[in-house]
């Protein structure tokens, strides 16, 4: 894999900054290490002493003073290395990336926390991405990556899914415009980056297949791609044995992913990861220290603790009854839409995620039916635009979430969705 053909100009200009590769030395120096050279501020002068915290299962997590001094101070960009540490174990035994026992050259699995997942995608847009560039993704698409990608003028090519997502055909027919040696050729416009969200893809709830998955990674090698891999539901896959990711399948390095704990412990503490090769990952951390400098310590250290005395096995059990949450009120919403909806909308069941996507027969716009009637009739959703490229296009989808309702709030809001379309056409 050659990396330098992905990373834009910006991001190859920048350089370690010395005092975040201080910071770094310094949590890794002896006690004896005298130290004249950062600029830490005193963890003797924070208000905050002592910290204590109950977690459902009974387990109690505390910070005494030499914790919390800890907790309260400046890290490494990349994140806390017992948080790094504990996550590489996790990712190689759910994933298992061949590239695990790689040189750095060629495209070893690294890793770093972001702020969320968000900071992480965002700042691999901003890695490889120019102007002008193209980048194919399977739409409808997660309205936040159009956000990111739209004001970097990048041009964008819609892949076409289906209720099992990503169509690897496609894909393969968008890029048939191009010869595969152009990818080797500076000057050609050929798509450099493939973005995808593989498991109950927001809005539409759609898994891509494990055959796809494979014949998409193919394609991919033949036209030197970069897949990323953006997999915020992956824990929240409703059947088992969950689908193999594209990071399993990565034997050159060219899969960059994002994961995020937002979903399964907390969306406030904004923590999330970022795992591809070595190459790519120390860009991302470039960034990283120029802009946030890190994640926030406190967070990072609560979540590390407590992943240490859960173990993989105790983090994997609580994914379990989170699934089991989502996958009652998933039913839920799959039971109402039968009772209210059947004859005035099309939809497919989610294999996963928080999310259905909905086909509003005789309504070819959405729009204002959504943001005002439906106010007005006190429920609420998200129109379908928001996740299409094309945003003045007519749109007659809606996104429906199960997350935060009650099943009687579900039943209730379909409700008045059925009766608003049928005031409507």
């Amino acid at each position: 894999m050659n990396y330098f053909r992905f990373i834009n100009a910006v991001s190859a200009a920048r350089k370690p900054s010395p005092i975040r590769v201080l910071t770094e030395l310094m949590q890794k120096s002896p006690p004896t290490m005298i130290s004249l050279a950062g600029g830490m501020p005193n963890a003797s002068m924070f208000p905050f002493e002592t910290a204590s915290f109950t977690i459902k299962d009974g387990l109690q997590i505390t910070f005494n003073p030499d914790t919390m001094n800890k907790a309260l101070q400046y890290s490494a960009s990349a994140g806390i290395p017992e948080l790094i540490s504990w996550m590489k174990d996790f990712q190689k035994t759910i994933h298992n990336p061949p590239t695990v026992n790689n040189s750095p050259e060629q495209g070893r699995m690294e890793l770093c926390v972001t702020n969320g997942s968000q900071e992480g995608l965002s700042k691999v847009f901003d890695m490889l991405l120019n102007p002008g560039d193209t980048v194919l993704l399977d739409t409808p698409t997660y309205a936040g990556t159009l956000a990111t990608l739209q004001p970097l003028g990048c041009k964008i090519l819609s892949v076409s899914s289906d209720q099992h997502g990503l169509i690897p055909q496609s894909l393969s027919d968008i890029l048939s415009k191009w010869k595969p040696e152009d990818a080797k050729n500076p000057a050609s416009d050929i798509p450099r980056v493939l973005y995808t969200i593989p498991n109950g893809g927001n809005p539409t709830g759609v898994s891509i297949t494990a055959d796809r998955k494979r014949e998409v990674y193919q394609i991919a090698r033949k036209y030197d791609l970069l897949i990323i891999e953006d997999d915020p539901y992956y824990f929240l896959q409703f059947e088992k044995p969950w689908a193999p990711s594209f990071l399993s399948l990565d034997v050159d390095g060219r899969v960059i992913r994002t994961d995020s704990f937002s979903k399964i412990l907390s969306s406030g503490l904004r923590i999330g990861f970022v795992t591809g090769p070595k190459p790519l990952i120390d860009q991302i951390i470039l960034h990283i220290q120029c802009s946030t400098m890190h994640t926030s310590t406190f967070t990072q250290l609560l979540v590390a603790q407590l992943l240490q005395q859960w173990g993989q096995k105790g983090f994997l059990e609580h994914v379990d009854r989170v699934v089991e949450f989502y996958r009652k009120q998933r039913d839920a919403m799959q039971s109402s839409a039968e009772r209210w909806l059947k004859d005035v909308v099309d939809w497919h069941v989610p294999s996963a995620g928080m999310f259905f996507w909905m086909k509003l027969k005789g309504i070819p716009d959405t729009y204002q039916l959504i943001s005002e009637k439906a106010v007005q009739k006190e429920v609420l959703f998200v129109p379908g635009q928001a996740f299409m490229i094309d945003k003045s296009a007519p749109c007659s989808y809606i996104r429906a979430s199960f997350s935060v309702s009650t099943p009687e709030q579900i039943d209730q809001g379909l409700q008045r969705l059925a009766t608003l379309i049928k005031e409507s056409v």
